[in-house]
């Protein structure tokens, strides 16, 4: 069957990126063979003048990037030619006096013909209880709104974690049970995406990126996934 808007699925792809720290050329390549309709994005560098590197990022993963996010704490996205998206916002999450700041990215995207989807990207806190908190206030918020959403980062803790379990009462698990980090060394899985109000899901494929150097990119590998709406 041709891939018609209201079949075509969207691709949506979460990464942490380190901060750009490793080598930014190959984390590049590796989203160009991934080829995301939106890539969720956690460790995005803010030290003054990154919006460059960045930007330089986003051109060579072919990627649009609004360069309005990652202003809080580190969280972005960013978006294909192929989807129409709305600005990006970051909202602040509560943390304690010195402490890391947090945040979480969120855009409103559509793909013409189709119903509009609310993508989130997330990096939660090293901290437990705060990873609970914070995920639980981004989950009311998504509760005022009534369009599939789309919910994808770094939860910092497995699927065993009290954190990914409030995610996991609210949303679909739709990515692959598979180990994201180190890259070097998969053994622990951190990383995932979730959703709510889909048609279908068919995760991503690690074969697709075979023989690519991954660990050269950032120290987490990166998961993505086919959503029908």
């Amino acid at each position: 069957m041709p891939q018609t808007p209201e079949h075509r699925p969207l691709r949506v792809a979460t990464y942490n990126l380190r901060g750009l720290k490793d080598d930014a050329d190959v984390a590049a390549q590796v989203v160009r063979r991934i080829d995301p309709d939106v890539l969720l994005l956690q460790e995005v560098p803010r030290y003054p003048g990154s919006s460059y590197a960045i930007a330089a990022f986003a051109r060579a993963a072919g990627m649009l990037w609004s360069g309005r996010t990652r202003l809080v704490s580190g969280t972005s996205l960013m978006t294909s030619l192929r989807v129409i998206s709305s600005d990006s916002q970051d909202r602040p999450l509560r943390v304690g006096l010195r402490e890391n700041p947090r945040s979480y990215t969120v855009a409103r995207l559509s793909v013409p013909g189709t119903p509009s989807v609310t993508v989130v990207s997330v990096h939660l806190s090293l901290v437990g209880e705060q990873r609970v908190e914070h995920i639980a206030a981004v989950l009311r918020e998504l509760a005022e709104d009534d369009a599939p959403v789309v919910l994808g980062g770094d939860l910092n803790e497995n699927q065993a974690g009290p954190a990914w379990g409030v995610v996991a009462d609210r949303l679909e698990e739709v990515s692959e049970d598979r180990p994201t980090f180190p890259a070097s060394r998969p053994q622990h899985r951190l990383d995932a995406i979730f959703s709510r109000g889909h048609r279908s899901a068919a995760t991503g494929d690690p074969a697709l990126l075979e023989g690519m150097p991954l660990a050269a990119a950032t120290d987490h590998l990166p998961v993505w996934v086919d959503l029908t709406f």
